[in-house]
């Protein structure tokens, strides 16, 4: 099952410092500067939205959106169709991401500033029925879920990066089951069927860092990758895995989107001037590009990022 999941051109450049560490006793190590990822263009498709916090393509045609209020109350799912047409799914308080596997869309509710000064555990994970239409509730009472991925036997891991709690949690059999690694201040999460890893992002930490964890060795410590600059100002939000088998991260304070090699530690810049970008996906159904970037931002826009 293969599962999909946040200004003038910059030439991207390679970021330079980018060491690989591995933990568990092992070296840290620094990796060669990526070559470049190459000229990308920048086209914005859509504006006009609230906060978009994440987004995930239907596979029908149609964009699924996370929209946020600003104030922290209310929100939606609202679908975007390739030809600019938009429509709410559903209403919702707080969504965050969204993932799609095949005939069903999921998303993770209950994200908000107010849920955490409230003290808030009522946050979910809800399904679409993408043929249907219908919603469902596939977890509940969750603190604070932000992204979300599903692992190979069906179990879910949302992380947060706000709250008492910011590690990545497991959830099973629709119920809390604990927390499944100790990374803390995880935001983007995704899983790569390919290499059977799980990718992480942290947010807030001094050193921005993206982990990747074997899921065939439960309790192993990941490799960790850190990019350079500070963390806070680096804001490493949502990420996803490329059909080239690149890490590909969202920098929200950073305004800006790169892309990580897992196998070497390099990493460039795809795209610059993109400020509060939340969340990127590639391409994916009828009308919409799969060898281009979409991402989202706090600014309610979505831009098309494309190699030249």
């Amino acid at each position: 099952m293969r599962i999909r999941g946040n200004v003038a051109v910059s030439a991207c450049t390679a970021l330079t410092g980018v060491a690989l560490t591995l933990t568990g006793g092992a070296p840290s190590a620094v990796a060669e500067p990526a070559a470049g990822c190459g000229a990308w263009t920048k086209t914005v498709v859509a504006s006009g939205y609230n906060m978009l916090e994440g987004l995930g393509f239907d596979g029908r045609g149609g964009l699924l959106l996370s929209d946020q209020s600003a104030t922290g109350v209310g929100g939606a799912i609202r679908r975007l169709d390739a030809g600019g047409a938009r429509s709410t799914v559903t209403e919702v308080d707080g969504p965050g991401a969204v993932l799609v596997a095949q005939d069903t869309a999921y998303f993770v509710s209950g994200l908000s500033v107010p849920h955490v000064l409230a003290g808030k555990t009522d946050g979910s994970i809800k399904s679409i029925d993408l043929d249907t239409g219908a919603i469902a509730t596939v977890a509940a009472n969750l603190r604070l879920p932000n992204g979300l991925a599903q692992l190979p036997g069906g179990d879910f891991v949302f992380t947060s990066d706000m709250g008492p709690d910011q590690r990545i949690s497991l959830v099973r059999n629709g119920s809390y089951a604990g927390p499944f690694a100790g990374l803390t201040s995880t935001n983007g999460i995704s899983y790569d069927p390919a290499r059977r890893r799980l990718f992480v992002s942290t947010t807030f930490d001094p050193i921005t860092t993206v982990a990747m964890y074997d899921v065939d060795r439960p309790g192993a410590d990941p490799a960790l990758f850190t990019l350079p600059g500070f963390g806070p100002l680096n804001g490493g939000d949502d990420l996803t895995v490329g059909p080239d088998g690149k890490v590909y991260l969202a920098l929200s304070t950073g305004g800006k989107v790169v892309r990580l090699d897992p196998d070497t530690g390099a990493s460039c810049t795809v795209a610059d001037g993109l400020p509060l970008t939340t969340a990127v996906e590639f391409g994916a159904g009828p009308g919409w590009d799969p060898n281009a970037l979409y991402a989202t931002s706090y600014l309610g826009t979505v831009t098309k990022l494309t190699r030249e």
